[in-house]
């Protein structure tokens, strides 16, 4: 048994180094809820979710391959993921080598340390072995033939080698949208390295959550309005809800150059993780406890999958405020990158 739980954690912890990283008060999240609570009331009488959220977690959006059917964790193997993990973040924050002298010309210069990042243990409450709870096996779907020519087409190609340093990028428009401080997570919101909070407004007539990454704002309407007309796209989409019962759903239609974040698959990094136009995304937010909402999704893209998928990922309420993320302010990476476009190109031109 030790040898095993030591194996799923290496394979746990592997698909999960770009997306650990949250609050340790996520570690509570998913957890059943009590029945003897009751949760608070706003003066209208919904249930209030006024607070911030935050939906950090290790765990990843698909099931490891080599966990094969396996749909839930042990007790024994989640004790051992999380040492790992811990172990890893302790690693991080050890005081580093001060550096004496500079980088060669042309050498990685890196990225952020441990200190611009979450930096969470903790697998999801329920102890699943993937966001994905369907299918059953916890992995994407295949792809339909119209997103696999997406994918590689010449041009998806290209725009993923520039965005990945592989050939130089045209303009700005080449490079993604967060690098350009206009839109972070789509639609649902799949927790990354960092700024995974989100702030809940709550009114009779909408719901307008704030996200922490680039502070995009998405309003939900709980008015009965219909959906914009299908020709007015928006990064956040077109977004109604209602209430049945205690749980808020969700109905995003009109997205524009809809993604999420964090795909597991090569094929998938390379379109940038985006679904078609046609998709449709169904929340479900439930608040289960004092510091917990649960939360499942269901993506329905014809144009990108063979069939809808769904998963579910809990949020933990944090104590703390949520500080702006000022984007835009000294976006020295894009300047940067795009000189090095040019620079390649002026080294390419003037030949060996």
């Amino acid at each position: 048994m030790i040898q095993r739980t030591v194996k799923l954690s290496a394979a746990l912890v592997a698909a999960l180094a770009l997306v650990t990283l949250a609050p340790a008060t996520v570690a509570a999240q998913g957890q059943s809820p009590d029945a003897d609570w009751t949760a608070p009331r706003t003066p209208w009488g919904h249930p209030d979710m006024n607070a911030i959220w935050n939906n950090g977690t290790i765990t990843p959006l698909e099931r490891p391959e080599d966990l094969a059917e396996q749909a839930f964790l042990s007790p024994e193997e989640v004790a051992e993921i999380e040492q790992q993990a811990q172990a890893r973040v302790d690693r991080e924050n050890a005081p580093s080598e001060v550096r004496t002298e500079p980088l060669p010309v042309g050498g990685n210069v890196g990225a952020y340390n441990s200190y611009w990042t979450e930096q969470n243990t903790s697998v999801v409450g329920t102890n699943r072995t993937s966001i994905i709870t369907d299918p059953e096996n916890g992995r994407l779907p295949p792809l339909t033939p119209e997103a696999l020519a997406r994918i590689t087409s010449p041009e998806s190609v290209r725009l993923a080698q520039a965005q990945n340093g592989v050939v130089p990028a045209e303009g700005p428009e080449d490079m993604g949208l967060s690098e350009r401080c206009l839109w972070y997570r789509g639609i649902p919101s799949i927790p990354t390295g960092y700024n995974n909070n989100f702030h809940f407004f709550q009114t009779p007539d909408y719901i307008a959550i704030l996200q922490e990454h680039i502070h995009d704002l998405r309003v939900i309407y709980l008015d009965d309005r219909p959906h914009l007309p299908d020709g007015i796209r928006q990064f956040a989409g077109s977004s109604r809800g209602r209430w049945e019962g205690d749980t808020l759903v969700v109905e995003t239609t009109n997205l524009r150059e809809p993604f999420i974040r964090r795909w597991s698959r090569p094929e998938h990094a390379l379109s940038r993780g985006k679904l078609s136009e046609s998709a449709t995304v169904t929340e479900r937010i439930t608040r289960t406890g004092p510091d917990t909402l649960d939360y499942t999704f269901t993506i329905d893209d014809p144009e990108t999958w063979t069939r809808p998928w769904s998963g579910a990922l809990p949020y933990a309420r944090q104590p703390l405020p949520m500080f702006e993320f000022a984007c835009h302010e000294g976006n020295y990476g894009m300047f940067n990158m795009l000189a090095g476009s040019r620079a390649e190109e002026a080294a390419g031109s003037e030949g060996p």
